[in-house]
């Protein structure tokens, strides 16, 4: 189901980033999804000298490398900025069944991951470009699995906009697809021998 704006209640004033940065979860504070007052918030981090990192993705079932890949993205500078597929635009880049967990659970399990300081989210009608345009990260981290983005990266489109690009192979064995796939093949297995068993006892009922 798609997620209500009203339960979100994202922070209406960003203009203290220490508060935003500060300890603890303050999900009503880490969580911009207004652009300009991301903007804000990204020209106040740089103005303190902290250096900026962005990286995009879907975050669909939380694994450890996940994880692992948000740590690797954070050691690269000083504030972790993490944009986050709707559902919406999950389903377009990833296909109907796609996510598993909506995006209000995926923004908050985010935000509970210690290397992750602000979070915000992409819309459908957001380039895959807007965000990178809009917060002109220091380091710009990315993942080689992001096959629809690779080509734009390695083509050099987004390198006026950013001051370092990182490509982070994967952190971890396990994937998001993978679980799926998994899942569905256990999910599959358990209905056939429900249906053969089922079959069975028909079948000697009727004898």
């Amino acid at each position: 189901m798609p997620t209500k704006k009203s339960e979100l209640k994202p922070r209406k004033n960003y203009s203290n980033v220490d508060s935003v940065l500060g300890r603890g979860t303050n999900f009503e504070k880490r969580f911009i999804p207004d652009f300009k007052k991301l903007e804000e918030a990204v020209k106040e981090c740089k103005k303190k000298g902290l250096k900026v990192v962005l990286t995009q993705g879907v975050y669909d079932l939380i694994h450890e490398g996940h994880a692992l890949y948000l740590e690797a993205a954070k050691a690269q500078g000083d504030v972790l900025i993490v944009g986050v597929d709707s559902d919406e635009l999950t389903k377009k880049r990833k296909g109907p069944t796609r996510p598993i967990v909506p995006q209000e659970e995926r923004l908050k399990m985010l935000v509970h991951l210690r290397h992750v300081d602000i979070v915000t989210l992409r819309e459908a009608h957001h380039d895959i470009g807007d965000l990178i345009r809009l917060v002109k990260p220091d380091v710009l981290v990315a993942s080689e699995s992001t096959s629809d983005f690779s080509s734009d990266l390695s083509s050099g489109k987004y390198s006026r906009y950013c001051g370092k690009i990182v490509v982070l192979p994967p952190q971890a064995t396990s994937t998001t697809t993978g679980r799926i796939r998994t899942l569905t093949i256990e999910g599959a297995q358990k209905l056939a021998e429900e249906v053969q068993r089922l079959i069975q006892g028909f079948l000697e009922g009727s004898r």
